[in-house]
């Protein structure tokens, strides 16, 4: 059977159908006081940018419910923690300020999408208000908003995501084991292991 691409609006509307009126006008510029509750309940959430080019990346945040900090109605910021200094979203940032947000609470089914334009910042008097453990960060993401709205829980509900039952962590080898598997390094499997054994989680800040 071969492939019946879609290379135009009017096909894809064809397609899906019109936009439904409450998605249509769900978009926001501001906070509500519920999309604050949401962010100082979340403490995960997902970044995508892209370069001038478009070549895309999505990095995962997160810390302690609350880690994002609102500076105000039009303004949050996101903390950096230790990492492995690849930097690919800051970088995207430098070149496309253009960034895209969500926002996740365990167990909760829809999420939180913010849209806007990002700076990378070295030092704020905020900054005092984002220390987890004694770490204070050495930088932080400021996203001005320019659209933001609630999304629907239809995915979360087809994947079963906060359903235990429903998982399989152990269907798949330990982390050392595929990236011994997938990159070339130096270390052994033994070494990769204690890499990311107990001591794993004891190097997060620092």
């Amino acid at each position: 059977m071969s492939w019946a691409e879609i290379g135009s609006e009017d096909e894809l509307r064809e397609l899906l159908g019109e936009v439904m009126p409450r998605a249509a006008t769900k978009e926001r510029v501001l906070l509500h006081e519920r999309d604050r509750e949401w962010l100082a309940s979340s403490p995960f959430c997902l970044i995508a940018t892209s370069d001038e080019a478009g070549n895309c990346d999505v990095s995962p945040k997160g810390d302690p419910a609350g880690f994002v900090h609102v500076i105000d109605d039009a303004t949050i910021a996101i903390p950096d923690r230790p990492g492995n200094r690849r930097a690919d979203g800051f970088l995207n940032v430098l070149k496309n300020p253009h960034v895209g947000l969500i926002f996740l609470i365990p167990g909760r089914n829809e999420t939180l999408r913010i849209n806007g334009r990002a700076r990378l910042i070295r030092e704020a008097p905020f900054f005092d208000d984002l220390i987890v453990k004694g770490h204070r960060p050495h930088l932080a993401l400021v996203v001005d908003i320019e659209q933001i709205f609630f999304h629907c829980a239809k995915a979360f509900l087809r994947s079963a995501l906060w359903k235990p039952e429903r998982w399989g962590p152990d269907g798949l080898p330990a982390h050392a084991t595929i990236i011994k598997d997938v990159q070339k390094v130096e270390e052994s499997l033994e070494e990769l292991e204690n890499y990311y054994g107990e001591s794993y989680a004891k190097r997060l800040y620092g």
